[in-house]
Order: C-alpha cells, then structure tokens, then sequence
C-alpha cells in the first residue's frame, strides 16, 4: 500500500468514527432525557431518592427499572420486582457476546464495559464498519447514556409529583424514537428486513401470553440467530476490520 492510499484509510477511519461519535452523542442526549422520568416514577412509585439513584447508578438498565417499579408501584412483592427486572436484563448478556469480539477489551476495561452495554450502546456499536468506530461509538454511547441518564434521574425524583405524567412532556418517545433512528439504516438489506419482522411477529405473539421480558429475549434470539447464520454464510463480519 503506497502512503498516499495509507493516508486516506487513515482519514476515511477518522470519518467514521466522528461519526460513529455525533451518533453516540445524539443518542445519549435522547436517552438520557428519559431518566427524568424514571426518577419520577419510582418516587411515585414509593422509593426515596437514594433508592431511585441506587437503581440508576448500579443496576443502569432502563428496561429493568422500569420494570421493578412497575411491579412495586402495582403492588408486587420486592421478589416479584427482582425476577421481572432480572429477567429483563439477561438480553445484556446477550449484547456482551455479541460485542466481545468486537470490542476486544482487556480484563479490567470487559468489566467498566459489562456495566455500560445496553440497548443503545450495542446498536450503535454493532452499526459501525470498523472496530475502531465500534469501540468510539460503544464507549461514547454508553458512558454518555450512564451520566446523562442518572443527572435526570436525580432531577426527576426530586421533582417527584411535581413534574406531572412524563409522557405529557414527550419524555416517553424521546429514546424509543432514537432507537429506531438507528434502526432504520439498517433496514437496507432484504434479510435484515425479514429479520426485523421475524422478531415482531415473535414478540408480538408472546406479549399475551408471556411474562414480562420473555418477548423482548425470544426476538432478540431470534435476529441473533438469523445473524448468525448469515455471518457464516457471507464469512467475515465488517465489525472484525481493525
């Protein structure tokens, strides 16, 4: 490779992962705004402030607070609440075999990163071409998301009843929205379409019928498994570039 064609592979890099990194941070904004609803929540929900940080800042898994408030503020049994939120959260450990080869971390830094891989740090990790852009865009995504997320989280349980219904604030749309705009551009392929719909139907027809969480684990092990065959039949994955 000559040094001219060395040096626009080296810009070309650097292009995505600033992109990788307006796309982190855009998503962090988004997603961090909607922990002043959680915050809210759980203190209607009969936590204190402490409690609801110490939900925020060690368990960091939107999907499994919101569920173990759910359950509370419904009545549930603080067993009840701990297996629905516990079996939310096994998807991150479906994330974190995904993103293992892709990140390829040392020791210490795999557990700083069990700790910030989440929904939206997985997405916007596995939607870059290049390693380096994976690991810019998972870092800044989920370090971005655990700050932001627990300010609001805190704002929000201060501001406790005072701050009304959140979905009359837009709060409620704020990270599913951008989640889906980091869905879309994936949508391109034809089998990323078909795999898109495979995991609906999968979870739209456990949702009447299953506990809480199972439906969002069966679609994920669905496109997980689609993926799978699809990476050994087309080889080499574009996240395994350095």
């Amino acid at each position: 490779m000559t040094a001219a064609a060395a040096q626009a592979a080296a810009d070309a890099q650097a292009l995505e992962v600033r992109a990788a990194v307006r796309q982190a941070v855009s998503v962090s904004v988004a997603t961090g705004l909607y922990g002043i609803s959680f915050g809210a929540l759980s203190v209607v929900a009969g936590l204190d402030v402490l409690q609801t940080m110490a939900l925020s800042l060690l368990m960091f898994s939107g999907g499994s607070q919101f569920a173990l408030i759910g359950v509370i503020g419904a009545g549930g049994t603080p067993g009840a609440a701990v297996a629905t939120a516990g079996l939310l959260g096994v998807r991150n450990t479906l994330y974190g075999a995904q993103l293992g080869p892709v990140l390829a971390l040392d020791r210490w830094r795999k557990v700083l990163a069990a700790h910030v891989t989440i929904d939206e740090s997985t997405a916007v990790a596995t939607a870059q071409r290049s390693r380096r852009a994976a690991r810019a865009g998972f870092w800044w995504t989920g370090v971005g998301i655990f700050v932001l997320w627990n300010l609001m989280t805190l704002a929000g349980a201060l501001a406790g009843d005072a701050l009304g219904d959140p979905a009359a604030w837009g709060l409620d749309a704020a990270a599913s929205a951008a989640f889906l705009a980091l869905l879309w551009p994936r949508l391109a392929t034809r089998a990323m379409q078909l795999t898109a719909a495979a995991a609906v139907v999968v979870a739209a027809a456990l949702i009447p019928v299953a506990p809480g969480g199972v439906p969002v684990l069966a679609a994920a092990a669905v496109a997980i498994v689609i993926g799978a065959l699809t990476g050994r039949r087309h080889g080499r994955t574009p996240q395994e570039e350095s």
